[in-house]
C-alpha cells in the first residue's frame, strides 16, 4: 500500500504505535476518494439500535437491509463504513475487503429510560472485529453522565486489548446526562473538553459533535473570554476542538447529526475542511436519502474535502 507524505506526517503523531495499529489507520487514510489527502468520510449506521428501524429506515426502506450500507459507501468510495455486530455479519461474508469496516461495540437504545446516567450495552468484541476482517474497533462514551468513569474505564481496557491485536480505535465522544443541559451538550468548552478525553484515553479516531458557540461552564467561560478564543464561526470552533486534541495531533472527525437540509450539510463540510478538521461521519443525512441522492451529496462532500467546492 502506497502511503502519502500528508498520511505519513500524521501517522508520525502516532509514533508511540505498533506496526499493526499505524498500518490500519493507514488503511482508513489511504482508503477512496479522499485517500491520501488526511480526510476521511465515514459512513456510521447504528441508528436502527439507536433509535429503531422504522425511525431510522421507513423513509427510504431499502436501508433496512444491511447490504444497502456497506454498498453505499463502496460505490461513493469513503473512507470506512462502520456499523454494529449484526449488521457486519450479515454484508462481510459477500463484502468483505471493498471497504475498511468499524465493529461499533457499544450501543444505547431509545427504549431506555436512562437519562442523568445515560449508558450503553456492549454488543460486540475485539475478538469479534478480528474475526470480521475489521480495520478498527469503534466506542461511545458519554462524558458528564453518572456512568461516565465506568464507560472510559471499559474503553481503557478494549483499547490496551485492541491495540494489542493492532486494532485502532475511533471513540465516540458525546457529553451526555448528569448535570449537562441540552444547550450543553454541544457548547464548544463541553465538546472540546469530551475531544480531550477521548485523545486522552488513548483514542486514535475521535468523533465529536459540531460544537456551538454556546458556553456552559462558568469556569470556562472565564478562560475563553480572557485568552479571546475565536468561536463566532463553525470554523473556528472545529479549530479550537482540533487543538484540544494534543494542538491537532489526533485525527478528529466530525459527526453529521440529525437529519437537515442539504446546504446546511455541504456547509457544515466546509466548516470542518477550513477549520482543520480530519472529515465527516455522516449517517442518517446519506442513509435516509434515495440511494442516487445520497451518492450526489457525498461526492460534493468529498469535493468539498478536496478543495474542489
Amino acid at each position: 500500500m502506497r502511503i502519502s507524505p500528508r498520511v505519513q506526517k500524521i501517522l508520525s503523531n502516532y509514533d508511540s504505535e505498533n506496526p499493526g495499529v499505524k498500518a490500519r489507520l493507514a488503511q482508513l487514510l489511504m482508503n477512496g476518494r479522499l485517500g491520501g489527502s488526511g480526510k476521511m468520510v465515514i459512513l456510521p449506521v447504528d441508528q436502527g439500535i439507536e433509535h429503531g428501524p422504522a425511525r431510522s429506515f421507513a423513509i427510504n426502506p431499502g436501508g433496512y437491509d444491511p447490504f444497502y450500507h456497506h454498498q453505499l459507501a463502496i460505490d461513493a468510495g469513503l473512507s470506512a463504513y462502520a456499523a454494529p455486530l449484526g449488521q457486519l455479519e450479515v454484508s462481510t461474508g459477500k463484502l468483505y475487503g471493498q471497504v475498511p469496516t468499524i465493529l461499533k461495540l457499544n450501543h444505547s437504545n431509545s427504549l431506555s429510560r436512562l437519562k442523568e446516567d445515560a449508558d450503553q450495552a456492549i454488543f460486540g468484541s475485539v475478538e469479534d472485529a478480528l474475526r470480521l476482517g475489521c480495520t478498527a474497533i469503534g466506542f461511545t462514551i458519554y462524558p458528564g453522565s453518572d456512568q461516565g468513569l465506568e464507560q472510559m474505564e471499559e474503553i481503557a481496557e478494549l483499547i490496551r486489548e485492541a491495540k494489542a491485536v493492532g486494532l485502532p480505535t475511533v471513540l465516540w465522544s458525546y457529553p451526555r446526562g448528569g448535570n449537562i443541559t441540552k444547550d450543553g451538550e454541544t457548547a464548544i468548552d463541553v465538546v472540546a473538553y469530551a475531544a480531550h478525553l477521548a485523545s486522552q484515553l488513548g483514542a486514535h479516531v475521535i468523533k465529536v459533535k459540531l460544537p456551538s458557540a454556546f458556553i456552559e461552564q462558568k469556569e470556562a467561560k472565564k478562560e475563553f473570554d480572557g485568552a479571546k478564543i475565536a468561536i463566532g464561526t463553525q470554523a473556528e470552533r472545529v479549530a479550537e476542538v482540533m487543538r484540544s486534541c494534543f494542538a491537532g495531533r489526533r485525527i478528529v472527525v466530525f459527526s453529521g447529526g440529525a437529519a437537515k437540509d442539504t446546504a446546511s450539510v455541504l456547509d457544515d463540510a466546509r466548516a470542518i475542511r477550513d477549520g482543520g478538521g480530519n472529515g465527516s461521519i455522516i449517517g442518517r443525512n446519506c442513509f435516509r436519502r434515495p440511494r442516487e441522492e445520497a451518492l450526489e451529496l457525498l461526492d460534493t462532500i468529498i469535493r468539498i474535502f478536496q478543495g474542489k467546492e
